[in-house]
């Protein structure tokens, strides 16, 4: 008999979605557009904080759209957190733009700063001043951004902040996505919350967002007919798809105390075993802990690695998933410049994402924490 699936991060409806979402078919607004959108951005900026947001069809068109506005163009380079998914990095190349990675420090496991200056310094003295840089709030800890924002701002390079990870995190209360020019959310389906698919891009810039969604929506000119001066894309998150992220706005700081919740028992009954190591939140931050994740250094653990902890819980059909393969070390990516002590190589052949989501039961936590110790006690 199969044991029951114990997903890494699923969706977790609260049941006003369907209230928002039969309203977009009682009304027959089901196409592109319309009020609920409209709804949805004012609840990102209520929460954000952020003073204009659009709502799009992902988070990596966020950052497409993102270059975009910032003028990156091809030939241009970019800098980029190597240690982040590959949508943080994708859209540069999109643009014929050369990204340029940067390592993680060990803290946050974020953009290090100091790697970051060293980067920027060197990409000038070869004649190429970066045109952005894309520090990302992995697993939902917030980067360094007084530190990131400082040297940014001593080079004249704006910021392209990936909060995909970040919604519901904060430092000093200020919302991650908000520090930089640009803020990039994301509601794919494991994300805290979801539209089933789709993303924004905030930033106190109007004229900014504005513009991404002109773009967004094909680059249609104010004509009768269909007229277009520029390229644009279909970007744009759909009325039915802002309905369902409405919904999910009412429980976003439940969805954020359950996930920080699983953490924190996570950290209580497996911070003990030796080997075994938990990020903390630095001083100021708050982390939605968005996934939970732990390092494992076999030579604490009688040679247990990371890869012996996931097969044992996939054997009890447990998901669960190593830290991400940083950019510089991926095959599409290797070939360009990376600056680093390759913290975020040790990061990815160390760690492990536990299950996290926010409708994870008391009794399928107990089974990833006895999985887990048993694997550990051989």
């Amino acid at each position: 008999m199969t044991k029951p699936k114990i997903w890494l991060s699923s969706p977790h409806m609260c049941g006003k979605e369907f209230e928002y979402v039969k309203d977009a078919f009682d009304t027959n607004w089901i196409a592109p557009l319309g009020p609920h959108v409209d709804g949805f951005e004012k609840d990102l900026c209520n929460f954000t904080q952020s003073e204009n947001a659009a709502a799009l069809s992902a988070g990596t068109a966020a950052i497409h759209l993102a270059l975009i506005l910032l003028d990156v163009k091809a030939g241009d380079e970019v800098i980029c957190q190597s240690f982040t998914f590959s949508a943080s990095a994708n859209p540069i190349v999109y643009q014929g733009a050369t990204p340029i990675f940067v390592d993680s420090e060990e803290e946050t496991w974020n953009m290090c700063p100091i790697q970051l200056r060293k980067a920027i310094e060197d990409r000038i003295s070869k004649g190429k001043k970066p045109k952005a840089i894309i520090p990302v709030h992995l697993y939902g800890m917030p980067a360094k951004m007084n530190e990131i924002l400082a040297i940014a701002n001593e080079f004249g390079i704006p910021i392209i902040e990936d909060a995909a990870e970040g919604l519901g995190s904060k430092i000093n209360e200020k919302a991650c996505g908000t520090f930089g020019n640009l803020g990039v959310l994301s509601f794919n389906g494991n994300k805290i919350i979801t539209t089933s698919g789709g993303g924004a891009l905030i930033s106190n810039n109007e004229e900014y967002i504005n513009k991404a969604r002109f773009l967004a929506t094909q680059a249609r000119d104010s004509a009768p007919h269909y007229q277009h001066s520029q390229i644009g894309y279909n970007y744009r998150m759909s009325n039915v798809c802002a309905a369902i992220g409405r919904g999910q706005m009412t429980v976003l700081q439940d969805r954020v105390n359950q996930r920080r919740m699983n953490f924190e028992l996570y950290n209580q009954h497996l911070s003990g075993i030796s080997g075994i190591t938990f990020i903390s939140e630095p001083a100021g931050y708050y982390s939605n802990r968005w996934l939970s994740t732990i390092l494992v250094n076999p030579l604490h653990t009688n040679g247990i690695t990371r890869e012996d902890i996931r097969i044992a819980l996939e054997k009890e059909n447990i998901e669960s998933r190593p830290l991400w393969k940083p950019m510089h070390m991926q095959p599409i990516f290797k070939q360009y410049p990376y600056y680093g002590n390759n913290v975020s190589e040790k990061l990815f052949e160390q760690g492990l994402c536990l299950p996290s989501g926010s409708n994870l039961t008391k009794a399928e936590h107990q089974l990833v924490v006895k999985t887990v110790k048993n694997i550990l006690s051989k």
